[in-house]
Order: structure tokens, then sequence, then C-alpha cells
């Protein structure tokens, strides 16, 4: 088939005066698309690059293929920039890989989908969201939750705006924290309680049913009270943390995260692949954190590392996010 391969690459996007300067850290890198088309090629396919952006614009319209591999994260600092790629492909009758607009829209959003999931049954850190300077005046702020609490921009991905300075212990710490954060990020910010426990990450692939891929549990090398799998952390991970996959956990544990992993799934209506991190407390209870329904690919990227730790080979990753999708466009198998 002609596959097309919509990305954002860090080097088309210019970081402009007043951005926080892990602006640009969820769009991807040369290496990370030579690898995926490299992939796609041992699949038997044709791969044409579009792009992101005015760029994908035209050339999807001049490309003419079957199928799009989409990895784009969308432009600017909008809660639905993950859904543009899809929107534009659903306008046009383009099939394409992964979630459709709607659910890359509300994952996106932290404090929506932590809502969507709690109702369906999964246990989540409660939270707060702070949509202003003028929402800090009140004397009951984030009265409502526990402490310690991580504080963190509500629209992001790719840990930005999380730091490993992100764990306040009062709400006077959180105060200046969501100060900080809304002025460089230009959105809500969301406190969360903090779970002090390991965090675990999990990989999912397929639709009917979807399956469990991975679990991948991060441990840093200097055990720190507050841990946060931070930007930092995820920049320099060959030193920092080491990955336990599968997790050495107890089985009720990781029982619980796989119920809670496929219940989260469904319940935001995910397709083809995901990743959702959790954080296990003291007594071994998962508490889910976010779901990413459009993961990294790169070779330094979660799911790809648990992949190859749970003896996946990258282009049979790749070929299983595919094969997925086809599994939803039957007529692009009959060509």
């Amino acid at each position: 088939m002609k596959v097309g391969l919509a990305y954002d690459l860090k080097e088309a996007v210019a970081l402009t005066a007043g951005q926080p300067e892990d602006a640009l850290e969820e769009y991807d890198s040369p290496k990370t698309i030579a690898l995926i088309a490299a992939a796609l090629d041992l699949q038997g396919h044709s791969v044409v690059k579009l792009g992101g952006g005015r760029e994908f614009l035209q050339n999807v319209l001049c490309a003419k293929v079957d199928i799009v591999f989409n990895i784009a994260e969308g432009r600017g600092h909008f809660r639905s920039r993950e859904a543009q790629v899809p929107a534009v492909l659903e306008m046009l009758g383009i099939p394409y890989t992964g979630s459709d607009p709607l659910c890359l829209a509300i994952c996106l959003d932290k404090p929506l989908s932590k809502k969507i999931v709690s109702d369906a049954g999964v246990l989540t850190p409660k939270w707060h969201v702070v949509k202003s300077k003028e929402d800090l005046r009140g004397t009951s702020l984030l009265a409502d939750i526990a402490f310690p609490a991580i504080v963190k921009p509500a629209w992001e991905g790719s840990s930005k705006g999380v730091r490993l300075n992100s764990v306040a212990e009062t709400p006077e710490q959180a105060a200046a924290i969501v100060t900080r954060l809304l002025d460089a990020y230009e959105q809500p910010v969301m406190a969360e309680e903090f779970i002090a426990g390991d965090e675990v990450t999990v990989g999912m692939v397929g639709n009917s049913p979807p399956s469990v891929l991975g679990m991948m549990q991060i441990l840093p090398r200097h055990r720190q009270w507050h841990f946060v799998y931070s930007v930092e952390v995820k920049r320099d991970w060959q030193n920092l943390v080491d990955y336990e996959c599968p997790p050495h956990l107890p089985a009720t544990t990781l029982q619980q995260i796989e119920e809670a992993s496929l219940k989260a799934f469904r319940a935001l209506e995910c397709r083809d692949f995901a990743r959702l991190d959790f954080r296990i407390d003291a007594k071994g209870v998962p508490y889910f954190l976010e779901i990413n329904p459009l993961p990294g690919l790169g070779d330094y990227s979660d799911l790809v590392i648990m992949a190859l730790k749970m003896g996946w080979r990258y282009e049979g990753l790749i070929g299983a996010v595919v094969n997925a999708a086809l599994e939803r466009y039957p007529l692009c198998v009959r060509g």
C-alpha cells in the first residue's frame, strides 16, 4: 500500500520569544521519522512523507495515499491540536492510524480525561484546576485535595511543564508553581494529589479487543522522596532511571493495572495503540494519571523501549499499529 506519514519535526517549528524552553518537546526528530519509514518499508509499503502543518495540507491533497500513519502532534498550544491532522483526513475521506479527533482532543485535556476515566470506575488521584490567577485569590485554594501535590499544565504531553520541582508541599507552594505555569503555557493548570510510590507505564495495541502489550516500571537510580518522571529525567533517561519490564510487583497489582488500562482505553474510545501512566501507592493500589493515544515512537520513547524489552522488533510494533487500523478499514486491505 501507499502509506502517507504525517508528523511534526522540531526543526520545522520555530521557538518564539516568550515560549518555555520545552515548547517543542513533543515534536519528533528526523531520526524517528526515518525509523518509522524504514519499518513501513519492511512491511512492504511505499512511504510518502507528508510532514505537518501547511506542508501536510499541501502534500496530502496531491499524494493519493491509501492510508496515513499519523504521529502529528499538531500546531499551537490548543487542547485540540492533536486532532488537527485526523480531522483533515476525515474531511478528505482518507483512512489513518490511531484515535479519532474527539478522542485525541479529550485525552490531551488531562482533567477532562480523568473525569471520564473516573466515571468508568478507574481510580485516579484527586485534582483541582486553576484557570486564571484570579482563581488563586480565594482563601479555599486547593482545599479539596491533599498535599503534597504535583502541579502541571492541563493540556500538555511529553512531560512539558513537569519538572523535578513540580511537587508542592503546601497550597502556598502550589500557588507559586501555578502562577509560573499560567504565565509560561497560557492554559489552565492542574494540581493533583501526589502518589509517592513507583511509576508504571502501560502499552496497548489493537481494538477488538485491545490488549496490553506490556507494563514497564520506572525506577530512579537516585531514589528521592518525591521522584517525578519529569522532562529533565526523560531527556537523560539512560543515566537517571532503569526500566523494569515486566515490573516486579504483586500479581494483584499487575491485574488491577491491566483492568484499569482496558477500562480507560475503552471509556475514552482510543484506537489502535496508546500508552497509559499509573502511580502505585504504599498499599500496591494503582492510580491512573493520564493516557497518551498518540505516544512517541522514537527509539527513546517509553512504548518502544517497552516493546523491545518484551521481545518485539521495532517493525513489528509499527506493523501492529497499521494492522489494527486496517481492521477498521477493510477496503484498504482489498485494495
